[in-house]
């Protein structure tokens, strides 16, 4: 079967096609369409291989770069009868990078406290939430994941960049996969190493993760639980971060499992814990907790390797009952040990941990405008 393709929009990222014949996997070198000229693009499918009515849509090389409507909207999956032998498709515009954005179903990034007390640490620090864009007109309670680096994860002009998780989230809520609440500690500056550090004096002398732990837990917790709509239950409860803070999520993890279901750990650094020698509690039943591991294959030679080490660690815990783990790990060749790259990788995350979306866009019908519009 022929799939021909007209793009108004023309740049030089490869054009793949993904649907019901390959499980949408949307960069599938098998499903490369090959260029005509700037605008004109084909591929050939067996048709063997090919259901009755294939379901498709045509992507730039991910979900961040899938085909849209003229007006920047999602497109409903595309459908073609087999037994034509032939399609012509016409796209007038594709996301980049996951934009663009739409500013209606931006989250609402509040402050919970300036100084927010930490006893256990006897310190303080700002805490933010980020609502869903209608939290204040609706009356739903909602799943919350605490994102440790909080500097880093919204705000325009942070050193390093960020990861931007009010544009994805954004873009989460188009979807109707936005219904999540982000709760995001900043960093202490001078201390983060030491409190993002479980119990290794030799990375950090006086290391305070053990306290920071319980003050998420234990302090922090019970306050948003009270102040917001939340979904209380271990089932709607993460956490999760990116190097030391990804590290800190895995204790928090592993020693909590009876207040955190879902983790989400991006570039962890694991060289603090080479042998994997993670405490854990013991329960009588074990509890099934679901993990989005994140790596690049730029961020030095041993990240990438650390991971899969890891990934047997959690194998063999699991056959020794101390968990049931379910584990998504997504490593990006090209990825290097920054911001970009975790925020690249952020709506996916939440779409696994939160939606029990792999990468299947089911169809989804474009949403309603805002109701604050």
């Amino acid at each position: 079967m022929r799939f021909e393709l007209y793009s108004e929009e023309s740049d030089d990222r490869t054009v793949y096609i993904t649907g019901n014949f390959n499980n949408w996997n949307p960069r599938d070198s098998n499903y490369q369409l090959k260029q005509l000229d700037p605008n004109n693009y084909f591929i050939e499918i067996d048709s063997e291989i090919l259901p009755d009515t294939v379901e498709y849509k045509f992507t730039k090389g991910g979900w961040e770069n899938v085909e849209l409507d003229k007006y920047g909207n999602i497109t409903p999956n595309r459908k073609a009868e087999k037994a034509k032998g032939k399609t012509s498709d016409i796209i007038e515009k594709w996301r980049l990078n996951w934009g663009p954005f739409k500013k209606e179903f931006f989250p609402i990034a509040e402050v919970i406290s300036d100084e927010f007390y930490i006893p256990q640490l006897e310190r303080y620090r700002k805490v933010w939430a980020v609502l869903p864009y209608d939290y204040y007109v609706a009356d739903k309670s909602y799943p919350v994941l605490y994102l440790q680096d909080a500097q880093n994860l919204f705000n325009e002009g942070s050193g390093y960049g960020n990861w931007e998780i009010d544009k994805k989230l954004s873009i989460l809520a188009e979807y109707g996969r936005g219904d999540v609440i982000i709760i995001a500690i900043e960093h202490g500056s001078e201390e983060r190493i030491k409190e993002y550090i479980f119990d290794n004096d030799n990375v950090a002398n006086g290391s305070e993760g053990k306290k920071y732990i319980r003050f998420i837990t234990d302090t922090l917790k019970p306050f948003v639980d009270e102040h917001y709509r939340t979904k209380k239950d271990r089932d709607n409860t993460g956490i999760g971060g990116s190097s030391l803070g990804a590290l800190i999520s895995i204790y928090s993890g592993f020693l909590y499992p009876e207040v955190y279901s879902k983790l989400l750990i991006f570039s962890p650094s694991l060289w603090v814990e080479p042998n994997n020698n993670f405490p854990m509690m013991n329960f009588r039943v074990p509890f099934k907790t679901k993990i989005y591991l994140y790596g690049g294959g730029q961020e030095g030679s041993k990240m990438v390797k650390r991971i899969h080490v890891f990934e047997e660690y959690l194998k063999r815990w699991e056959k020794k009952n101390l968990f049931d783990f379910e584990f998504k790990t997504s490593i990006n060749p090209e990825g290097t040990h920054s911001e970009f790259y975790w925020s690249q990788e952020f709506p996916r995350a939440i779409e696994w941990l939160f939606y029990d979306n792999i990468e299947n866009p089911v169809e989804v019908k474009p949403q309603q405008q805002s109701i604050k519009n």
